[in-house]
């Protein structure tokens, strides 16, 4: 399993944990009963989820639920730990990749609500706008088929590839049937693109990654185009396995996470890079 932190969050103390790998329980994590305040063990991509979830945790201890918060750094580890019951839910991901994934790994996991969407944007440290890309320009997607589709359909949308017809966002290269400008398109792990990024022309990256490696690593790269907020499907939701979508501590736990203070970090914070979904 890949490296991941652990918070946990009080209104008055906030300490920071690193730990490698998680211990398997046969149970889902929460303190006994009879106790005043339950936890909730959560798992989120650092940013921007785990930064909105620590908004959250307070307004949900209010009620009675401590919020654990646990960071991966990919997008397979936190639903596996779900299933596996290390986590009580997670945060990072939107339906067709909780759909596709489940499927895939015949996983049980639900989707309760949404939080907020990452519009998917094509980034370049060399070039400052879509026609400023060269013939053969070298650009790169996320790997994961849901995410693929849906950066060759933002190139489909500027008008640099054409789509089979009729195969939307689920699209993959072998679906590409015009490239006029023969870009050369490559297939890489989400989370490496924004460290690979001055290496080719563009890439289609997904909003988390670019948002963490801004931050963390003083990425500097023009948005050259981005998707549409309008009728996206990709909002990003709470999760959890089907059977605790009633769970008193999860609902808790969302109308936190919908809230109005949540709603105003995320305008305030992200510029239009992050945008409330409720």
């Amino acid at each position: 399993m890949k490296q991941l932190s652990k918070v946990l969050l009080t209104p008055l103390l906030l300490s920071v944990l690193t730990m490698t790998g998680c211990k398997k329980s046969d149970a889902p994590a929460e303190q006994q009963p009879g106790t005043a305040v339950r936890t909730l063990k959560v798992g989120v991509n650092p940013v921007p989820h785990g930064e909105i979830l620590r908004v959250a945790a307070p307004l949900a201890e209010r009620d009675g639920v401590r919020i654990e918060v646990i960071e991966f750094t990919d997008y397979v580890q936190p639903n596996i730990a779900l299933a596996d019951k290390q986590l009580d839910a997670n945060y990072f991901q939107h339906v067709p990749y909780l759909e596709r994934f489940s499927a895939d790994r015949k996983l049980s996991l639900a989707n309760v609500g949404a939080v907020h969407l990452e519009p998917l944007g094509i980034y370049s440290t060399k070039h400052a706008t879509i026609a400023a890309l060269p013939e053969g320009a070298k650009v790169t997607i996320p790997a994961d088929p849901t995410n693929a589709g849906r950066a060759l359909r933002l190139l489909e949308q500027q008008g640099l590839l054409q789509l089979r017809e009729g195969v939307g966002s689920s699209g993959t290269l072998k679906d590409v049937v015009g490239n006029p400008k023969k870009l050369e398109l490559n297939e890489i792990d989400a989370e490496q693109q924004p460290r690979t990024l001055q290496d080719v022309d563009a890439a289609i990256i997904n909003g988390n990654y670019y948002l963490e490696a801004k931050k963390n690593l003083q990425l500097d790269a023009k948005t050259l185009a981005q998707e549409a907020a309008q009728g996206n499907p990709y909002a990003n939701i709470l999760v959890v396995r089907k059977g605790d979508e009633e769970r008193p501590e999860i609902k808790t736990l969302l109308k936190a996470l919908q809230s109005t203070e949540v709603r105003r970090y995320i305008e305030s914070t992200y510029g239009g890079a992050v945008i409330p979904a409720f």
